[in-house]
């Protein structure tokens, strides 16, 4: 089972590189390995045989709350008066400061700074019950998004939020059961997809068979629209089995509709705004063009060079193609804006090349204006440039000759069932509600 997950986890990899860890079971005890890295530097086949069993869990760990160490690498494992269970969580919990303080006073002590530790808390300390009652009463207790596999000595628990926002999938390959955020990992593995997990579902997985409890009353789905934009692999499908790489090509399409500009070429800010500026193309009729070239195995650079070398930052991941931008009206399609400083580097690499005509900028999404709290690492609202800058200012500020952005209408128009995702991030309408009297969450509706 290790082995299986190790190569979901490698197809999973764009999830979360900070960290990777899989824990398993042989029916008798748990075991564990996990450290800081890529999943490829920290498994290999003599730690893959320290995993042994028929049931496996993994995760890729991308930081949203807790810093950048071992303790915070998942799947988190704990020992308790039924046996031991471990937890992988792919989401992000709200309102948990209350709980945990709560929680510390009455004697708990944590181990990691991740939100996700609670779950492990409130199944250890029902006062009664089996483990998959007891996971059922934790998991009513807390808000916010979360897609969880749990996994105890004999018995693989699958749990995703009422709101459904983060994706997850149920899979089958050979008389085994697989579950994993995207279907790129059955694809790898040679699994095949059977459906998604429902919004507030439990399923339940063992020597029986599969078992499925509703959680949580209907509620109308939230599924994260950033999923679609930028953080899922282009051939993976969610949300009810939609292909994102399609999605994103539409999303491209629609742009060109609402916000065509002469030009001589659409080049993409590589890898996700390729399938956007390929539909951007093809809807517009200017050619594609390979105008920005990625690195992908760049890592972590331990040398700053001096600081004659421009854009350094932007030109480890990033480098045009000096030969398919000079003399060129270019059209440059991203997937998103955030800050800003990124597309403001690329705009200035492409003019230094000499010779570019011009350069436009094009976004396949609406602006984002408000942070995420449900899994995406989004910034704080006052570091958004979209939320305190108009258009011009932010044309002005990247220095493109133009720039414009898909609208909210439009993107709903790409979307099957538009009604049911979450677009926080464009429009700070959130799905979920805040009890917590923040002053960073308040600002969110000044």
């Amino acid at each position: 089972a290790a082995n299986l997950t190790y190569l979901g986890l490698y197809a999973l990899q764009h999830r979360g590189q900070e960290g990777s860890g899989i824990c398993s079971s042989d029916g008798r005890r748990l075991y564990i390995e996990k450290s800081l890295g890529l999943v490829a530097e920290v498994f290999n086949e003599k730690v893959l045989n320290k995993l042994p069993g028929h049931i496996a869990i993994g995760h890729n760990r991308y930081s949203t709350t807790g810093s950048s160490t071992i303790e915070n690498v998942q799947p988190l494992m704990a020992t308790y008066s039924l046996g031991s269970i471990a937890i992988a969580h792919n989401g992000n919990l709200i309102d948990i400061d209350t709980l945990r303080d709560k929680l510390e006073k009455e004697g708990a002590i944590f181990q990691s700074t991740s939100d996700s530790e609670i779950f492990l808390h409130l199944i250890a300390r029902a006062k009664s019950g089996e483990p998959r009652e007891r996971i059922a009463n934790a998991v009513k207790q807390i808000s916010g998004a979360f897609s969880l596999l749990l996994m105890t000595e004999r018995e693989l628990i699958a749990v995703r939020d009422p709101y459904g926002i983060r994706p997850l999938a149920l899979g089958k390959v050979k008389d085994a059961y697989v579950v994993a955020s995207e279907t790129c990992a059955f694809d790898l593995i040679g699994a095949s997809y059977i459906r998604d997990i429902n919004p507030g579902e439990m399923l339940i997985i063992d020597e029986n068979g599969i078992n499925s409890i509703k959680l949580f009353n209907s509620v109308k789905p939230a599924y994260c629209v950033f999923e679609f934009i930028y953080f899922a692999r282009p051939d993976s499908y969610i949300f009810d089995h939609v292909c994102v790489n399609t999605v994103r090509k539409e999303l491209g399409r629609q742009l060109a509709r609402e916000h065509k500009v002469d030009a001589d070429i659409v080049i993409a800010v590589p890898d996700s705004g390729v399938p956007a500026a390929m539909g951007y193309a093809e809807e517009s009729g200017i050619p594609f063009e390979f105008g920005l070239i990625r690195n992908h195995y760049v890592g972590r650079t331990f040398i700053e060079p001096k600081q004659s070398i421009r854009h350094f930052g932007v030109k480890i991941k990033l480098n045009p193609v000096a030969d398919a931008l000079k003399g060129k009206r270019v059209i440059v399609i991203d997937d998103s804006i955030v800050r800003g400083t990124t597309s403001k580097k690329i705009v200035k690499m492409i003019r230094e090349i000499g010779g570019t005509k011009e350069v436009h900028m094009r976004v396949s999404s609406p602006p984002t204006i408000g942070p995420c709290f449900y899994g995406i690492d989004t910034p704080s609202r006052q570091e958004l440039i979209a939320s305190s800058h108009t258009i011009e200012e932010i044309r002005k500020y990247i220095t493109a000759d133009s720039i414009a952005y898909l609208s909210v209408e439009g993107l709903k128009k790409i979307l099957p069932n538009s009604d049911s995702y979450c677009m926080a991030c464009f429009t700070c309408q959130y799905p979920i509600e805040f009890q917590s009297k923040k002053k960073h969450q308040l600002e969110l509706f000044k």
